[in-house]
């Protein structure tokens, strides 16, 4: 199989796990509702985020935020798309972690256009303490980043020879 195929494929099933996941969220479970799963760890909450990351921006309700937040969204996903293309294919590991941040910001970007907001619902926490809600998406983006970070700071260079 086409080495380049294979990411799309999974690009895809990780935009159709996202956007699944949401629609039953929003089906089963009505908005602002926890349903515990791990008592004092993890819940299923149904937020609607129109905001940005961690839900900055969240309470605005700016049509210019909106936009604003969407053309970012655009600008972001079209960066990773080139740099995806430009990255070799020997370059396995910056390629996974770029499937990772293109499925991530495809399937939030999909809310943020058809929905006008983005769908949050894992909800992690630790007593009192919560971790922002968050989606598959947006596990995605986070795991592609940090994967990005070890690359770049891991990654072995070429090294350099002197000339006399």
């Amino acid at each position: 199989m086409n080495r380049q195929l294979s990411y799309f494929l999974f690009i895809l099933v990780v935009v159709i796990a996202d956007q699944l996941s949401k629609f039953i969220i929003t089906q089963k479970v009505s908005l602002m509702t926890i349903k515990s799963v791990v008592p004092g760890f993890f819940n299923i909450t149904y937020i609607r985020n129109r905001g940005a990351i961690f839900g900055f921006f969240s309470g605005s309700g700016s049509q210019f935020i909106y936009i604003v937040l969407t053309l970012a969204s655009l600008i972001a996903l079209s960066l990773v798309v080139y740099y995806f293309f430009k990255t070799p294919h020997s370059e396995r590991f910056m390629k996974i972690s770029l499937s990772l941040i293109l499925a991530g910001a495809l399937g939030n970007l999909m809310d943020r256009i058809f929905r006008g907001y983005v769908v949050d619902f894992l909800d992690f926490y630790v007593i009192k303490w919560h971790w922002p809600s968050f989606n598959i998406a947006d596990l995605c983006i986070s795991t592609g980043a940090i994967l990005l970070i070890y690359i770049f700071i891991f990654k072995k260079r070429p090294k350099c020879t002197q000339s006399s």
